[in-house]
């Protein structure tokens, strides 16, 4: 910043400075001095503005969780300081008061995802390898039943309040499947289009989903169950995290062939920009209060972004992970972020049996 505020300097008493003027050479000296300062002041401002951008993210803690075998997405309740984490054939509950399990939901089979009705005191976690969803109890984590839904490897889920439903992407298929939460029944499917990924709701009308085959962004309606629109993220991109800013209306989706960012116009689609972040990446959090746009890379490494406006986002850190740490989620109070995962083997892929956990990461108590 200073050297750019050098340069301008030189510049400005340079075109100050003209033979017709023959302006003695104190002047001359004096006015160029006082430019230097103001510009070397204007650069230490802006060094000062980036500092403050700057969330100086860290690994906090690691919460060890028993099992073995994959992991995939994690869910939080603020509310309720609970954290749900998929975990292979079991859903892991942790209370964020202590740091502590309080409860497994097990059973599953190929876990992925966790949506909560909170308020008829129910979860839902997709099952990929037989296709099903889990229906448990939200305060005995007891299974109240389990739905065989029509389409393959059902992924992401989540519960949309407007519709009073609950959508499963079908990653292995072309649709979303819709279940009322109230009857635990499906009662239609959105055709969305090839392999859908991560998903967002805005809760009055629409919902959005990744299209990881076909580099889109897919907005339908919850009740209509009909595709309102489709926004093209480029070619060959491979997006699957989604987020979403409300309030300046902006989606966030992360594609990992390209690794970029790419933010979009949620009323029409237009790509606003496009960010490089780290390879691998699953995953995308928006902090609403700090204007933070952070995404998991599974190569060991989470971006952090600042939104300097809702067209505009720099880079602020590169914060150090693990590998294979590839999905995570936000906690709005404190802004810490949890990421699933488990030491490696030297193929860079097999987990190390009796290390997987949960690793907190967050900003420093006075920041």
């Amino acid at each position: 910043m200073i050297t750019l505020g050098w340069t301008w300097a030189t510049s400005f008493a340079a075109k100050m400075y003209r033979k017709d003027t023959q302006l003695p050479i104190v002047t001359m000296r004096s006015l160029f001095h006082n430019v230097v300062v103001v510009a070397s002041l204007a650069g230490l401002a802006q060094s000062s503005v980036m500092a403050q951008k700057s969330p100086a993210y860290s690994f906090i803690q690691k919460i060890s969780l028993p099992g073995d075998g994959k992991w995939d997405y994690l869910k939080m309740d603020g509310e309720r300081e609970r954290l749900f984490v998929s975990h292979f054939d079991r859903v892991h509950v942790i209370d964020l008061a202590t740091s502590k399990p309080i409860g497994d939901i097990t059973g599953l089979h190929g876990v992925h995802g966790i949506a909560l009705a909170k308020a008829l005191k129910k979860g839902y976690i997709s099952n990929g390898t037989d296709s099903t969803v889990t229906v448990f109890d939200y305060n005995t984590f007891r299974v109240l039943k389990t739905i065989n839904v029509p389409g393959k490897k059902p992924d992401a889920i989540l519960f949309d309040k407007y519709a009073n439903r609950i959508f499963a992407f079908c990653n292995g298929d072309k649709v979303a499947i819709a279940i009322d939460a109230k009857t635990d029944e499906v009662v239609g499917k959105v055709e969305v289009g090839e392999a859908p990924e991560f998903a967002v709701t805005t809760d009055d009308g629409l919902v959005y989903v990744n299209l990881e085959d076909s580099n889109e962004v897919v907005a339908f309606d919850p009740k209509t169950l009909t595709v309102k629109h489709k926004f093209s993220l480029g070619t060959g991109v491979q997006p699957t995290g989604l987020a979403m800013d409300a309030a300046t209306n902006r989606l966030f989706s992360v594609c990992r062939k390209s690794k970029t960012l790419v933010v979009l116009d949620a009323a029409t689609g237009k790509i606003v920009q496009t960010v490089p972040i780290g390879g691998g990446v699953d995953a995308v959090v928006f902090d609403k209060e700090r204007k933070l746009v952070m995404t998991s890379n599974g190569e060991g490494t989470v971006t952090i972004m600042h939104q300097d406006s809702p067209d505009t986002y720099s880079v602020v850190q590169t914060l150090p992970t693990k590998p294979g740490q590839k999905t995570l989620v936000h906690r709005g109070t404190t802004h810490r972020i949890y990421l699933s995962g488990a030491d490696l083997q030297a193929d860079g892929k097999t987990p190390v049996a009796g290390t997987f956990g949960v690793y907190v990461y967050g900003p420093a108590a006075n920041e």
